[in-house]
């Protein structure tokens, strides 16, 4: 941690993040979750999206404008959160591509292009909230500086003098790496360092070239 004003802000102490971008992505998650075919769904539709809003309204309760709180309990409530919407999301694409491989009825092409792009984006955003929360710790303790090594290095990082001096990545910027990663299946702008960042990127990336070649060519045979 460093006071230091001449240091770059991602180095140093700031003000801490505001949590309405995150929990504004876990809301489309949920609503999105719940809007799926209920063949799609982990247990009855409304099951895990009720424990998801139950969830997420104890966080934003506890810390609900800037995230300055990094308890135990609530660091874990957290990625138990993140957890239970990759795990919904999970589930989703095996069992779309289950029932795309078995040739089972997935309705017609756009149907099953909604349904396709659907589980695509909550794919995108369940990563994005995980690389957020696990970047240097997490939101709370990057506001801190305490961790000098970024598991991201995004393009400001390594060109501080195209960048302002406060620059700092927030949620959109990781929304904007797990974009990018699942749309090009490589990192573009912005390079893992950690090798656990690696491995996440990676299933990412095949997650999402699942998707799209599975979905894509199921919808274009099913074209009169």
């Amino acid at each position: 941690m460093t006071d230091d004003h001449s240091a770059p802000a991602w180095r140093r102490r700031t003000d801490p993040e505001r949590r309405w971008p995150a929990a504004l992505a876990v809301v489309v998650m949920i609503v999105l979750q719940f809007l799926l075919p209920e063949r799609l769904t982990l247990g009855p539709r409304w099951l895990l999206p009720v424990v998801e809003v139950a969830v997420i309204a104890v966080l934003i309760a506890a810390d609900p404008v800037r995230i300055r709180r990094d308890t135990p309990a609530l660091r874990t409530l957290g990625l138990v959160l993140i957890a239970l919407l990759s795990l919904g999301n999970g589930w989703s694409v095996v069992m779309l591509v289950r029932a795309i491989v078995a040739g089972h009825d997935v309705g017609g092409p756009a149907q099953l292009l909604a349904v396709g792009g659907a589980i695509y984006l909550l794919n995108v955003l369940s990563f994005a909230v995980w690389f957020w929360e696990l970047d240097r710790g997490g939101p709370a303790r990057r506001a801190r500086g305490e961790d000098p090594y970024p598991d991201f290095l995004f393009a400001p990082m390594t060109s501080p003098d195209l960048a302002p001096k406060d620059w700092e990545p927030w949620f959109l910027d990781y929304l904007y790496l797990a974009f990018t990663n699942a749309t090009a299946f490589s990192p573009t702008d912005t390079l893992p360092m950690s090798r656990w960042a690696k491995a996440i990127m990676a299933l990412e990336t095949a997650i999402a070239l699942v998707i799209a070649v599975l979905v894509v060519a199921k919808a274009v045979n099913a074209l009169p």
